[in-house]
């Protein structure tokens, strides 16, 4: 942890206004941004995948989009949309 916090604080004077900002960037900075698209979008497509299952491709995409794998287990919790109610048919 101290190694982080190191890393992060490099080169910023903790005394200066905007230490904050700046250690908060250095932490940005550090992350694994192309890792973390390409997961998300396999994310994504499996929640479409099993929205798509369930009927609710939308709903499949948004679920895993703003929860990732969490979003999986939504949208298997949620039970299909019944068909809409259609008047009988007409006699000939």
């Amino acid at each position: 942890m101290d190694e982080l916090i190191a890393r992060a604080s490099q080169g910023v004077d903790p005394d200066a206004p905007g230490a904050f900002w700046q250690i908060f960037v250095n932490l940005l900075n550090m992350l694994p941004w192309a890792a973390m698209f390409w997961w998300n979008l396999l994310f994504v497509a499996v929640g479409a995948l099993l929205g798509w299952w369930r009927g609710r491709t939308a709903e499949g995409i948004v679920w895993a989009l703003v929860l990732g794998p969490i979003g999986w287990a939504v949208i298997l919790a949620k039970p299909r949309p019944k068909p809409p109610a259609r008047p009988p048919p007409l006699r000939r």
